[in-house]
């Protein structure tokens, strides 16, 4: 049976009609809220923080938001009999290529990936080679479908590597298996990791089961490569007299020096802080400064902001 809909606008609490700029915002101000690290009941958190981050990966990619605008709750009825591309001579089922790998009772259904059965059933990437058996002809040994799945990968597991379990449950088979798997450290998007003989069935050897990672999205950092990323915003006298602030870092806070005259989009970069690129080494890890420019000021902010002005036309 399709999944329960999920309203991605409800959960960051923002309008149909939001830009890109107030979904981030809505990101940010939640993640930040329920991040395990923070929060006091980190079952809840850890649930919570799913849900905003899947929200987040949808809305915040405009085709992915574009085919959720387009279906709404209505996804199931719109998908029914729906065919997509051909897959190995088989079409695929679904909304053409964006759901799941068949349909009700003939669809793989998994769990533990860190995503809900919507997500995967809406923008599932489960694909397979086809079955094909003569028609008054002697069968030739068919292999089984490959089946594939986004596995949601928190920045934790990446830095130091984990264990997972992920169940699967096949079509025709009223039971999911369950697999522990392991998430090397400094694992990256994209990324595959393969269970051997573990999807569809054929009359032949079993495919693979493939679970393609997806980083997290994280409140404060961000990734390039195996770089990570915070933005920092200081008031424009801190940039302009220079000090000290503290910045949140993956190993703990530290303390950044700020030079006077500092300008919007100078880089500072902390060495080997950054994703892992092998056994013992790292990537860097960069904080880059935004200076915040007020957009009200009081009477004496004003005065003052007035007499920085004259001094400058001196």
């Amino acid at each position: 049976m399709p999944a329960q809909f999920r309203d991605y606008y409800q959960t960051l609490g923002v309008a149909k009609t939001a830009s890109a700029d107030e979904i981030k915002s809505a990101f940010r101000k939640l993640a930040r809220q329920y991040h395990p690290d923070v929060a006091k009941d980190k079952k809840v958190a850890e649930e919570k923080f799913k849900e905003i981050n899947e929200a987040y990966e949808v809305l915040s990619n405009p085709e992915n938001r574009k085919k959720y605008d387009s279906y709404g709750s209505g996804w199931s009825q719109a998908g029914a009999g729906a065919r997509g591309p051909s897959r190995g001579g088989r079409p695929s089922q679904g909304f053409g290529g964006m759901g799941g790998f068949g349909n009700g009772d003939e669809e793989f259904q998994f769990g533990g990936t860190g995503y809900s059965d919507f997500f995967e059933q809406f923008f599932g990437t489960r694909r397979g080679r086809a079955y094909s058996g003569g028609m008054g002809f002697e069968e030739t040994p068919q292999r089984g479908d490959d089946v594939e799945a986004d596995l949601l990968v928190t920045l934790e597991e990446v830095l130091h590597g984990a264990t997972r379990s992920v169940s699967l449950r096949k079509p025709g088979s009223r039971e999911p298996q369950t697999y522990t798997i392991k998430i090397p450290q400094g694992v990256r998007e994209g990324q595959r990791i393969r269970l051997a003989g573990q999807g569809g069935s054929g009359n032949g050897a079993s495919g693979d089961l493939y679970l393609r990672v997806k980083l997290q999205q994280h409140p404060d950092f961000y990734f390039e490569g195996s770089d990570i990323f915070h933005d920092v915003e200081i008031p424009a006298w801190h940039a302009a007299l220079g000090g000290e602030l503290t910045i949140p870092t993956p190993e703990g806070r530290v303390k950044l020096k700020i030079p006077a005259g500092t300008q919007s989009g100078k880089k500072f970069r902390i060495s080997g802080q950054g994703l892992p690129t092998g056994k013992a080494s790292r990537g860097d890890f960069f904080a880059t400064i935004t200076i915040q420019i007020p957009t009200e000021l009081t009477g004496e902010e004003k005065a003052i902001w007035e007499q920085l002005r004259a001094l400058q036309k001196n």
